[in-house]
């Protein structure tokens, strides 16, 4: 299990599609518990809150449609159809990206990554923790700024390694250079938590106020009465008058269990290219190893308040090895095992240096400037081309 070239069946060109886990999951109450789903913002005909897609049957969604006109937006809600089979969105793919990555910088990882670390004042940010790793913002405020556009360009030419040498968890979990070189590589590793057919919860509350500061001369007794009719108003907003909230979310019953699902495309790593076939290798090795880490560590339990989700002792989480013709072959391994052919396989691809960095205000300055101009050149030249006075499509444009 020690030697990095372990797993080289699993990077041949004919290998398998994927390594997928299921890992049933149970609230710590029990599994009849009350839990909380992540919250979203409303937009794009979304209302906002918990995303649960609901899948009545063909006779009552047909039903439903012909009640309010069909179009090609509806969305069954659990509320038209609370009895229905559903899918609800426990911790979404990033979030779980944003909660497993962080794991390469504690101490018994750490030699697996190089660290790189921005410092502004007083603060110090690991680049495990920016949202679009290698392609953040942070890192292009730093003197690492040019050896960033130099490692993603390589990656636009074949060559992978030399952004593995700096922030190789962003081959891991994906990353986008979408405003420099626009290079762009996939996430390999895709973990969600889902829960099926919830039931929805709601609570209700009210804040009282320790003293009646009508009372005390601090405003009118007319005040206060339309300030507890409007959660909005100042004296509501303060806290100074009573504040009741009504029939808010109430967190999920799962009565068809919560489960976490997580793929390494085994199929995507094998894209990774070297400088040649050998260093490729290497680099695909040290890749796989990181992959595994992340994918077989001991998930969060603590997603968010109200919902801690634990492994499900009666239901142990699977491993099935898929292969390219469709085959399925279960599999055990360990954390432990994943870690040991790690280790292996960075020492054999030369984990890149530790680099402690400091922001520098002016390249932030500077990278906000070039995207001005940037716009403004775009902007200018798509006014030129309308007025005819150059290309008038993109064919054209190219040709």
């Amino acid at each position: 299990m020690s030697k990095p070239t372990y797993y080289d069946t699993w990077l041949a060109d004919d290998g398998p599609a994927a390594l997928v886990i299921r890992e049933p999951l149970v609230p710590v109450e029990g599994p009849d518990g009350v839990f909380f789903p992540a919250t979203f913002a409303a937009g794009d005909g979304f209302p906002g809150g918990y995303n649960i897609d609901v899948f009545p049957s063909d006779s009552d969604a047909a039903q439903v449609a012909r009640g309010l006109g069909y179009t090609k937006s509806y969305k069954p809600s659990i509320a038209q159809f609370p009895s229905a089979r559903n899918v609800c969105l426990v911790d979404s793919v990033g979030s779980q990206a944003n909660r497993i990555e962080p794991l390469f910088a504690k101490e018994k990882y750490r030699h697996l990554v190089p660290q790189v670390t921005i410092t502004a004042g007083d603060k110090t940010v690991n680049l495990l923790d920016a949202g679009h790793r290698a392609g953040d913002a942070l890192l292009r405020s730093t003197k690492l700024q040019a050896e960033l556009a130099a490692a993603f360009k390589a990656a636009l030419a074949g060559d992978d390694a030399p952004l593995a040498k700096v922030a190789p968890t962003s081959l891991v979990f994906g990353v986008w250079d979408s405003r420099n070189t626009q290079a762009k590589r996939p996430r390999l590793v895709a973990s969600t938590v889902r829960a099926f057919d919830v039931r929805l919860n709601t609570r209700s509350a009210v804040y009282v106020p320790p003293m009646d500061y009508a009372s005390q001369d601090v405003f009118s007794e007319d005040e206060k009465s339309k300030a507890e009719k409007d959660a909005k108003n100042p004296l509501a907003v303060r806290g100074f008058v009573h504040v009741p909230a009504s029939g808010t979310h109430g967190g999920v019953t799962a009565t068809g269990g919560v489960r976490r699902d997580a793929t390494l495309s085994l199929a995507a790593l094998r894209l990774l290219k070297g400088k040649t076939p050998e260093d490729g290798q290497r680099l695909r090795r040290y890749v796989l190893g990181l992959a595994l880490v992340a994918l077989t560590t001991p998930g969060e339990t603590y997603l968010r308040a109200g919902c801690n989700l634990v492994p499900d002792v009666d239901q142990p989480r699977t491993f099935t090895l898929v292969g390219s013709d469709g085959s399925r072959e279960k599999l055990k391994l360990t954390h432990g095992e994943a870690l040991v052919f790690a280790t292996a396989a960075a020492e054999d691809f030369g984990v890149g240096e530790d680099k402690p960095v400091t922001f520098d205000k002016a390249l932030a300055k500077q990278d906000v400037t070039d995207a001005g101009e940037a716009k403004k050149a775009k902007a200018a030249k798509k006014d030129k081309a309308t007025k005819g006075d150059g290309p008038t499509t993109a064919v054209e444009e190219v040709s």
